[in-house]
């Protein structure tokens, strides 16, 4: 207890060989999220603007890039200006805020994905009741739960890890996580964990119920080969995102948990980075390209906007 001191200020890990790198590094992260930040705003515009996808399941890839411009806000900005000022220290509320957007971020495309799951399955295997149960009232419901559980969850989950004091003052990250947070105190955190434990149960089960939900799409889509259209053109792109956010989130779990020193250090902060610049990069680009609605209208609007040039 004597060693617990209240840490005004955090100190987060540097990257690696910043002296030599660090313009090459800030150039190239300005680009990504300059790259990321067009991309998801223009397929945002695209979908706002056509009424011809005033559909769920583009209501539901409009809000995928809602979230990835909120949870990337939460890092690039920051990063890049540690960046430019060679210093890597950030404010213990301004860290705790940080640790939220990104979990928040995480937890919101989760339920976008299964809600994403949820439409496909309903109009693949149960067309008729399609717009009966994917109505506008259902889809705000679902638009919503999507962002009030992940708030809720992940402000229990904050508050928890800000209760405690903290006897240290380095993160061993890029960035500010929740775990990060609880692994500076001295004190017990066997609250902490219980909650953690519960939490990522709660989202890993959801990632199980949508892999299953895909199974029973794959099994209905076998007789049909317009079902088998649309998996592959709809379903698809779901999957990979899936794929590729869980492995990230699963490896960052772990390695906060168990991991070693000894894992090399450019592949543990790239696989810590994936989860805020592969999906938010992938998801609009996969969708645009993979969806022909989309990719209609996105064409469309080139050639209007190079006319109008």
């Amino acid at each position: 207890m004597d060693n617990m001191i209240n840490f005004t200020t955090y100190t987060l890990m540097e990257p690696h060989n910043t002296k030599t790198y660090r313009y090459i590094y800030f150039t190239c992260f300005l680009f990504l999220y300059v790259m990321i930040l067009f991309v998801n705003i223009w397929l945002t515009v695209v979908i706002v603007l056509e009424k011809a996808l005033y559909e769920p399941m583009y209501i539901f890839l409009c809000n995928l890039c809602l979230n990835d411009i909120y949870g990337t806000a939460a890092f690039y900005p920051k990063f890049l200006n540690d960046l430019i000022l060679n210093s890597y220290v950030i404010p213990s509320y301004m860290c705790a805020f940080q640790a939220f957007v990104v979990y928040t971020y995480v937890m919101c495309e989760y339920c976008t994905l299964a809600v994403m799951a949820y439409d496909r399955h309903v109009a693949i295997c149960r067309p008729l009741d399609y717009h009966s149960k994917m109505n506008k009232f259902s889809c705000s419901i679902l638009l919503g739960l999507c962002w009030v559980v992940p708030f809720l969850t992940m402000f229990i989950a904050v508050f928890l890890s800000t209760r405690l004091v903290p006897c240290r003052n380095h993160i061993e990250k890029l960035y500010c996580d929740n775990w990060s947070i609880v692994k500076l105190s001295c004190e017990s955190t066997v609250i902490n964990n219980i909650y953690g434990f519960i939490f990522i149960s709660l989202y890993f089960g959801l990632v199980i119920a949508i892999m299953v939900s895909y199974i029973k799409l794959v099994m209905a889509c076998k007789a049909s080969l317009e079902c088998r259209r649309k998996f592959w053109q709809t379903c698809v792109p779901h999957l990979l995102s899936l794929i590729n956010l869980t492995v990230a989130i699963l490896f960052d779990n772990i390695y906060n948990r168990y991991g070693s020193s000894d894992f090399p250090i450019n592949l543990r902060n790239f696989l810590a980075l994936e989860m805020i610049v592969v999906p938010p990069l992938f998801n609009p680009v996969i969708y645009g390209l993979k969806l022909t609605e989309v990719r209609k209208r996105i064409l469309n609007l080139c050639m209007i906007c190079t006319k109008k040039v």
